[in-house]
């Protein structure tokens, strides 16, 4: 058999794997954007509310701030993992991690190694992976 007669089934693979890689990819954005919209859009809600209730913001410790931004984008994440049909256990695992990669560097604020500022930057560079992780244990589920 030469290279021209290859069976259709291998023929199409190189084909379905570049169009599955491209949804992955595709869908690992989006979750990027939509916790970035969800911390804007919730955090401005927040924010515009208690401004015009007259009131600062409750969220002044550096754990509470991280906490507060992990469950903004934690919504952000839910409302468009469900909009694009995902079901609930995927969508729980991801907003468990970014809840997660805030709280598990706390004990690195309590000890003093990082600061109140680079809290919120670890956890945003804790998340990435971690939500890569997580798409590739269901990679069936993102990548179809």
């Amino acid at each position: 058999m030469s290279a021209n007669e290859l069976p259709q089934a291998q023929a199409g693979r190189p084909a379905a794997s570049a169009h599955s890689t491209r949804h992955f990819l595709r869908h690992y954005v989006e979750m990027v954007a939509a916790m970035f919209v969800g911390m804007a859009v919730l955090g401005g809600a927040v924010r515009g509310v208690l401004a015009m209730a007259g009131l600062e913001s409750p969220f002044r410790s550096p754990e509470l701030i991280s906490l507060e931004m992990a469950v903004e984008m934690a919504v952000g994440m839910i409302v468009w993992m469900r909009h694009r049909g995902h079901g609930w256990p995927g969508t729980l695992e991801m907003a468990g991690a970014m809840v997660a990669s805030a709280v598990a560097l706390w004990p690195l604020l309590w000890l003093g190694v990082i600061t109140g500022g680079w809290l919120l930057t670890l956890e945003h560079l804790l998340m990435l992976p971690l939500m890569y992780l997580l798409m590739r244990r269901r990679r069936s589920e993102y990548a179809a």
